[in-house]
């Protein structure tokens, strides 16, 4: 598949196995995984930080096979997923950063190229999760008030 904004093409990367089962090697049981999940989950961290700490501190190499569920059905379940989506929060900070980087380089086009295409993205993306029901139907992305809750 082609990339959103550019012409390249690009399907290289890694690929997870096609094994549908739990690996013989992996001491903790389904529910064990979801009270590590709940755990780390409740020290601040994300969806992706929660699985990078499982397989590297825990030796859980992929939630799902293990507990039936991903993180994020999990997270939902103990009430602690996040009001805004993970993947929407790091567009929102790359675009304060940028906007920020712009109010002292007022000539760098290139940046400014970039801004814009975040800020498509971002809106592109808050009409989906409003159309999917994860986010409010009266959520609205405000860049300056976005800045002040990012900092």
């Amino acid at each position: 598949m082609a990339r959103m904004h550019s012409r390249k093409k690009g399907n290289a990367g890694s690929k997870k196995p096609i094994k549908k089962a739990a690996p013989a090697w992996v001491r903790y049981q389904a529910k064990e995984v979801e009270l590590l999940v709940a755990k780390v989950a409740k020290e601040g961290r994300t969806q992706s930080q929660i699985g990078v700490v499982l397989r590297d501190s825990y030796g859980v190499p992929d939630v799902k096979k293990i507990a039936g569920k991903n993180v994020s059905a999990i997270m939902k379940e103990k009430n602690l997923l996040p009001l805004i989506p993970e993947d929407l929060m790091a567009l929102i900070k790359k675009s304060v950063t940028i906007k920020k980087h712009l109010e002292g380089q007022k000539h760098d086009m290139s940046a400014k190229r970039g801004f814009e295409l975040t800020d498509s993205k971002i809106r592109r993306l808050v009409k989906y999760y409003k159309r999917e029901h994860v986010l409010p139907q009266d959520w609205s992305y405000d860049p300056e008030k976005v800045k002040l809750i990012i900092g």
